[in-house]
């Protein structure tokens, strides 16, 4: 066993809450599940397999559900593994942590895993994310979108091999689940913009890839609407090749690449054009007619 914790949030995930727990039950010291009180198995199959779950109240977003994992699990291994229950570690991964993670130097807080996503049995959309730190020196940034964990001191390094993200539910469940999504990007874009909650996006401490693709988000959230949404998939579509992929890559680059962002623009579009740049307008815009705080990311 290595000196690790897994951390995974859940809410009804028992169609993948086995497969990611038995995936690591063999490689970490510790597996811990919190959960915002789901209603189907997920409980009962998690503390089947050994996790030890803890239930907590669904706050508004996953970054203030996994801070809150951190301030209240009984963490003592060195390493926690952040992981969402519909994902999971290659063999060759979890062997060469195996053989790096005992011995990377103390100066090392953060370990950035390669990580590719799964769209109708293909695999799409590469990434390097954060999601191994040294407990004590790494959270959850607070944002409502596309957060990354944020190291508070040390250093980072990169692993060779991947982990997997692999929903098994339906492209329709897909679709809902980016609908509810939008409207938490919108916020997030509107912020970058107009700096609603006056506060700093923090580029540093995140990953090297995380930071490219972060400044590049600076840059999107300040190009016109709907213009910005067409030329991102132009550009994966077609300048980075997608149409020599298959149909499955279509199918991401269109609905992933330009639906779901066309989606989000016009919920902004929707917001601007009842309340302006005001930001009191559309903080209470969002929560009378979607029913979110926005503010409580900051709470």
């Amino acid at each position: 066993m290595l000196d690790i914790s897994v951390v995974i949030l859940t809410y009804n995930e028992e169609l993948h809450i086995r497969r990611c727990i038995e995936n690591v039950k063999n490689f970490a010291s510790h597996i811990y599940v919190v959960d915002s009180f789901s209603t189907d198995k997920t409980v009962s199959i998690a503390e089947s397999l050994g996790a030890k779950v803890i239930q907590n109240k669904w706050p508004g977003n996953q970054a203030m559900q996994f801070n809150w994992g951190l301030k209240n699990l009984p963490i003592s291994t060195r390493w926690v593994l952040r992981l969402d229950a519909d994902e999971y570690l290659t063999e060759e991964l979890k062997q060469e942590l195996s053989q790096k993670l005992p011995t990377v130097d103390a100066s090392i807080s953060g370990i950035v895993l390669p990580r590719e996503q799964n769209c109708l049995g293909a695999w799409v959309h590469p990434l390097k994310l954060l999601r191994i730190f040294e407990f004590g020196k790494g959270e959850c940034e607070q944002r409502w979108m596309d957060e990354h964990i944020l190291l508070t001191s040390g250093e980072t390094i990169e692993m060779t091999n991947k982990f997997l993200d692999h929903n098994l539910n339906s492209f329709g469940w897909w679709i809902d689940k980016h609908n509810g999504y939008s409207i938490r990007e919108a916020i997030d874009l509107l912020d970058i913009e107009l700096h609603l909650f006056d506060k700093a996006d923090k580029l540093q401490n995140i990953g090297k890839d995380a930071v490219a693709k972060r400044e590049k988000k600076l840059k999107y959230a300040k190009s016109p609407l709907f213009l910005r949404s067409f030329l991102y998939f132009v550009y994966r579509y077609i300048f980075k090749g997608g149409f020599l992929k298959g149909k499955e890559v279509f199918v991401w680059d269109f609905f992933q690449g330009l639906w779901y962002r066309t989606l989000v623009d016009a919920k902004i579009f929707e917001i601007k054009k009842a309340c302006g740049n005001d930001k009191t307008k559309i903080l209470a815009f969002i929560k009378e007619k979607y029913g979110i705080n926005a503010e409580i990311v900051n709470d």
